[in-house]
């Protein structure tokens, strides 16, 4: 809800600044989202008149203007504008001006004529993104006056955030209320005054579903002036409303639904046929909106129609075919009351969200609606003209909300706010709330009024109490717990270490969706099986992800088509897998693109590889002091050649590690390489727990040894055989070099080794150590077919 603070002050004016306003709002619940001034920053712009308009001897778009701005003397001003013209009001730039956008004013020569100042439009005062040509002013706007002061531009526009239960101020009335509640003073409600009744003419109102329409007004305005101009005050409360002007009749509308919170609508009197019934929909029914949508609707939508066909969209939207248009003489007003628990939900049915609805949903006053129609008919008048009709009312009581009595207590409202309100305290706020109380034994009977859907039981009345009183007012005191410290197992790693290590190797945590699109989890992993969500957020979001890659992918994807060439992410989430949601996985993934390091002089550029995500893999695993073997396996979301499966050394799958498959890498939109990995938590946060092992003070020795394998054996497999040898005095096994070229057979390799070995009670002697080396090298010759290179 975004309103005028120019506005609001017409109706209640506290003796508050606009911050200490904001604030005032804020702290009562209705937060405060933006405070925004209602024009742009300009000076020197005046209200001027066109006194002439000479064609240019030079220009067939150019015009020669004469204008009055309130000197001794008028202006020659040169304009383009096609709707110049004599006797019209304009803003006028004078010499000296500074428009939006710091764009100064002054004296100039277009086409050889001499130009003293700028004709202005709403585009170049900035009340508008766009305009077709110079903003006209009333015929009775003073010449001469600051356009700031006439059109009150030094003005704050207020957007409010307001919970779904606050649907009383989803109007300047509304907020104008709480504003005089929270300052102890009156507010001036617009005065009524019925419009006197100059014709007999009605039309026949049926109301066919009384549950869902209790109350349903409607009135007959005949000769009304559809080419009529909204006065600028009011199409300037609508701008400052987030609503543009269009029409009269529907500016009208729309002014009374922000000023009091009462929908209306308008149709064209012409296009009707016999009288108005509101019923339900006929199945497949098929309605036009005026956005141009065509709906068919079900049999549980309400719609307004005539005797032919649909008119309406009950409290959502009217319909193109009886929309008021320029030449509209004959106006059916109307306005109603809506039940909120029917409109729940409709107008999101069929993909409308509309200001309408959104009031309807949470609730209008069942008592508003004679009121509304009276304002709406006497501005009409104002403006429009038209000679007017009776209101024809058709009301079922039964269906109307009922506001019972609800009981609160005195004692109650210690325990709960922890502070004892005087009891002249509680009824005073209580009765400008706009509550009837009763007092009682225990405390007071209280009717909330007709706007307060809200109010139901005694929490409600002692929430309004506590934030009316102030919540910044109310004994603060610690909260005292009670709680056993649960337990952190040493075998248990936790999962904020791992994240500071993702992190020191420059990554940075994302956090997605548990929702992706159905075709993206198809595209990754088309064979797992996955939850389809009922009512979907969007289509975007429809199934529940079996793995963190879709997200991921998609923050990369995003981040990439912005110019970040660099991307490092992971993600610490469930998965959902298979057809329930009580089968979820708490996994960890990350995702690396782009260049290893950040640009920088001291070393060569160098994209991130499968080996850089590898290491990323190990220093994770490495926290758990456990072994793990990367094994060659395909992977439907990574590239065949660059993908392995990662085990525990006891063969219980960890996860994957892998360069994205190419085919994905392209329907994504990537430009590089883009490598993953997805590790389970469970499995990932076993660890050995440390034990220590007393220091050897005898010297270690080193071999190394230079062996050639096949070129399919992995430095795993060579590691495992030497491991498998239990040779106690191998403290370590290292890999230093590998080496293919010249001196090697093709399709063989060369691995050199580093054997670490060392004994806790001598020094190792060269007949011992030698005899280990040469077990060594018959386990590996025996296993893996490897010869000692020369």
């Amino acid at each position: 809800m975004q309103f005028s603070e120019a506005w609001l002050r017409e109706l209640v004016n506290p003796a508050l600044d606009t911050q200490a306003l904001v604030e005032q709002i804020t702290m009562a619940g209705l937060e405060v989202d933006s405070v925004n001034p209602a024009a742009a920053e300009f000076s020197g712009v005046v209200v001027g008149q066109v006194v002439s308009v000479m064609a240019h001897p030079d220009a067939d778009k150019l015009r020669i203007c004469q204008v009055e701005v309130g000197e001794n003397e008028s202006l020659q001003i040169v304009c383009g504008a096609s709707n110049v013209r004599e006797g019209l009001k304009i803003p006028a730039a004078l010499i000296g001006a500074v428009l939006p956008g710091d764009f100064k004013i002054k004296k100039s020569k277009l086409r050889g004529e001499l130009s003293f100042g700028m004709l202005c439009s709403e585009k170049e005062l900035g009340l508008a993104a766009d305009a077709d040509g110079l903003m006209e002013l009333a015929v009775d706007a003073p010449v001469g006056t600051d356009i700031r002061e006439y059109l009150a531009l030094n003005d704050q526009l207020i957007e409010v955030d307001l919970t779904p239960n606050r649907a009383d101020c989803l109007s300047i009335e509304g907020i104008a209320r709480e504003v005089a509640l929270l300052n102890d003073i009156q507010f001036k409600v617009p005065v009524v005054i019925p419009v006197a009744v100059e014709h007999q003419d009605t039309l026949d109102i049926k109301v066919s579903a009384p549950d869902a329409c209790p109350r349903y007004l409607g009135r007959l305005i005949k000769g009304v002036d559809s080419s009529a101009e909204t006065p600028i005050w009011m199409q300037e409360r609508l701008r400052r409303s987030g609503l543009r002007s269009l029409g009269p009749v529907v500016d009208v509308t729309n002014y009374v639904l922000l000023e009091m919170g009462q929908p209306l609508h308008a149709f064209d009197a012409a296009k009707l046929s016999g009288g108005i019934e509101v019923r339900k929909a006929r199945a497949g029914e098929i309605l036009g909106l005026l956005n141009e949508q065509q709906i068919s609707a079900n049999d549980d939508t309400l719609f307004i129609a005539d005797a032919d066909k649909a008119l309406a969209l009950a409290g959502v939207m009217g319909g193109s075919e009886s929309a008021v248009s320029d030449s509209t003489k004959d106006i059916f007003l109307e306005c109603a009351f809506f039940s909120p628990s029917f409109m729940m939900g409709k107008a999101r049915h069929y993909g409308l969200h509309t200001d309408s609805s959104h009031r309807f949903e949470r609730g209008v006053d069942a008592q508003l609606q004679t009121r509304a129609i009276e304002r709406a008919t006497q501005l009409i008048v104002e403006i429009a003209g038209g000679s007017v009709g009776a209101i024809t009312e058709v009301v079922a009581q039964e269906h109307l909300p009922q506001r019972p009595a609800v009981t609160l207590r005195a004692q109650r409202i210690k325990r709960i706010l922890g502070v004892a309100l005087a009891e002249a305290e509680v009824e005073g706020i209580l009765q400008r709330l706009g509550m009837i109380c009763v007092k009682d034994s225990e405390g007071w009977q209280v009717t909330p009024p007709g706007f307060r859907f809200d109010i139901a039981i005694e929490a409600d009345l002692i929430e309004e109490l506590g934030r009316v009183y102030g919540y910044n007012n109310l004994p603060q005191s610690s909260l005292l717990m009670r709680s056993a410290l649960s337990q952190a197992p040493e075998a248990v790693l936790d999962i904020d270490q791992i994240k500071d290590v993702l992190v020191t190797r420059d990554y940075q945590e994302a956090i997605t969706y548990s929702f992706v699109a159905e075709e993206l989890q198809k595209a990754i992993v088309p064979d797992d099986k996955y939850i389809k969500l009922q009512n979907p957020i969007s289509a975007d979001l429809a199934v529940m992800r079996t793995t963190l890659w879709c997200g991921l992918l998609q923050a990369a994807t995003y981040n990439t088509k912005r110019q970040q060439g660099r991307v490092r992410l992971f993600e610490a989430g469930q998965r959902f897998l298979g057809t329930s949601v009580e089968q979820q996985e708490k996994m960890l993934a990350g995702i690396a693109v782009g260049s290893v390091n950040p640009e920088q002089w001291g070393e060569k550029a160098r994209k991130v590889d499968f080996y850089d995500i590898k290491a990323d893999v190990e220093a994770i695993c490495a926290l758990t002091g456990r072994e793990v073997q990367f094994v060659v396996r395909k992977h439907s979301a990574l590239h065949p050649g660059q993908s392995a499966e990662i085990l525990t050394m006891e063969g219980q799958s960890l996860g994957w590690v892998g360069m994205l498959h190419p085919t994905l890498e392209k329907q994504l939109g990537f430009d590089s390489n883009v490598f993953l990995f997805e590790l389970s938590q469970s499995v990932l946060l076993e660890r050995n727990v440390p034990a220590f092992n007393s220091l050897s003070k005898f010297p270690s020795v080193r071999r190394d040894l230079a062996l050639l394998l096949e070129e399919q054996v992995s430095f795993q497999a060579v590691k495992k055989c030497i491991d498998d040898c239990q040779e106690k005095l191998i403290q370590q096994v290292m890999v230093f070099d590998i080496y293919r070229g010249q001196g090697v057979e093709q399709g063989y390799k060369s691995i050199a080794l580093a054997l670490i070995m060392q004994d806790a009670t001598q020094t190792l002697t060269d007949s011992e150590i030698d005899a280990i080396v040469n077990r060594v090298l018959d386990a590996l010759s025996n296993k893996l077919s490897a010869k000692l290179r020369d």
